[in-house]
């Protein structure tokens, strides 16, 4: 999810659990929301360029362009 060369970031983890909501949209089920979890290990980073990074990569993400559909995300350094 983050991409570490345009942030200056270099990850030693990043783990990314996805949890999504499906309803019955026209009598098929339809994912209508996705919450993203993420936790990266990434040395001398700071919250600020991390939540930075973490914000881009989601607003740039194609995936959330293709299903148009709401993305959350909690993104947190461990």
């Amino acid at each position: 999810m983050l991409r570490p060369s345009k942030a200056n970031l270099v990850p030693e983890s990043i783990e990314t659990q996805a949890t999504l909501d499906f309803d019955m949209k026209d009598g098929k089920a339809t994912v209508t929301k996705i919450h993203l979890d993420c936790v990266a290990r990434i040395p001398n980073a700071s919250a600020d360029a991390f939540n930075k990074a973490a914000q881009d990569a989601k607003a740039g993400c194609p995936i959330s362009r293709l299903l148009n559909t709401d993305i959350t995300l909690a993104a947190r350094l461990a």
